[in-house]
C-alpha cells in the first residue's frame, strides 16, 4: 500500500517542480526582455534629444571677382567639413563650385 501512495506524491512532486522551474525560466526571460525594452526606450530618447545637424548653407553660383569672399567661404567650407556637417563627397563639390 506505501508504493500506491508514494506514486501520485512523487508525480505531483515531479510536476510541480517542473511548473515551478518553467515559470522561474518564463520570469527571467521576461524581466530580460523588459530591461531590453528599457534601454531601447532611453536610447531612442537620447537619439530624440540629440540635437539635429543643420544643413549647409548654399554656395552662391557665382564667385566675385575680389577673391577675398571666396577665401573666407573656402574657410567656413573647411570648418563645416571638419565638424562634420558635410561629407567629403560634400565638401569637394563645394569646394570645385567655389574655384570654378
Amino acid at each position: 500500500m506505501m508504493m500506491r501512495r508514494r506514486r501520485p506524491l512523487a508525480r505531483a512532486a515531479m510536476v510541480g517542480g517542473a511548473a515551478y522551474y518553467g515559470g522561474k525560466k518564463r520570469a527571467e526571460g521576461q524581466q530580460r526582455e523588459d530591461e531590453q525594452e528599457y534601454r531601447l526606450q532611453e536610447l531612442e530618447a537620447q537619439q530624440a534629444a540629440a540635437p539635429q545637424p543643420a544643413a549647409p548653407a548654399p554656395a552662391p553660383a557665382a564667385a566675385p571677382a575680389g577673391g577675398g569672399d571666396t577665401i573666407e567661404q573656402l574657410k567656413q567650407l573647411g570648418e563645416l567639413h571638419a565638424s562634420g556637417v558635410l561629407t567629403d563627397e560634400e565638401f569637394q563639390a563645394q569646394k570645385a563650385k567655389l574655384l570654378g
